[in-house]
């Protein structure tokens, strides 16, 4: 089952997320807060919306008595969309795909990207949307990418340390490589062809796919 999270950051390139939505059927769609707005840009119809309700005023929700809302306090641990995926997550989600999860504020931002990481959403495959990019969390064994030649792949990694990193399919070749956290040696490699294998032993690699920039 497959879900959509609409996120109260930037929504960017709203033409290509509306395209890149309208070619897949999601089972259910959940607004982030403030980010059940997007729904009319988008074309779609909210199902729930989580979070505290601080981005949304008393007659925008009015307009979404529709939905199912999943109210928390303002003072909470978790970020709106962290609760968000862990209620996908509870409703037998297995894909989720974010939109508008990158913004102005540098810190939510990060965190946003990091929660493709979170230790309790490892039976979810989470998928952040930014344009015509896609990014993803890749653990071991790794996967199959598919993709054209002259596509910018980007390996990132995630936690401490991503060991036995090796690629078939890309113009700069890893063997059995490690990337501890901050480097920069998986940035910008190429597709030569129409897939290519990322593999990994260890760690957890954030992959981000660009079309045709190399």
């Amino acid at each position: 089952m497959k879900a959509l999270l609409l996120v109260n950051g930037e929504l960017y390139e709203p033409d290509v997320a509306r395209r890149r939505i309208r070619d897949e059927a999601f089972d259910l769609v959940v607004g982030v807060d403030g980010g059940a707005r997007y729904a009319k840009t988008l074309n779609v119809m909210v199902d729930a919306v989580v979070g505290d309700m601080d981005s949304l005023s008393d007659p925008e929700q009015h307009g979404l008595s529709h939905c199912e809302f999943v109210s928390y306090p303002a003072e909470k641990d978790e970020s709106d969309l962290e609760l968000a995926l862990l209620y996908a997550r509870n409703r037998g989600i297995d894909r989720i795909v974010m939109v508008g999860a990158m913004g102005g504020r540098m810190e939510t931002t990060i965190a946003n990207i990091l929660l493709l990481g979170h230790a309790s959403l490892t039976s979810c495959r989470i998928e952040v949307w930014h344009g015509e990019q896609t990014g993803w969390a890749v653990k071991p064994p790794g996967e199959e990418i598919a993709g054209h030649p002259g596509d910018t792949l980007s390996l990132i990694p995630l936690d401490g340390y991503a060991s036995g990193v090796t690629t078939k399919g890309l113009k700069y070749p890893l063997k059995d490589e490690g990337l501890p956290l901050g480097s920069t040696r998986g940035l910008s490699n190429v597709m030569d062809g129409p897939l290519a294998h990322v593999g990994l032993a260890q760690g957890l690699l954030l992959v981000v796919h660009t079309p045709g920039r190399a």
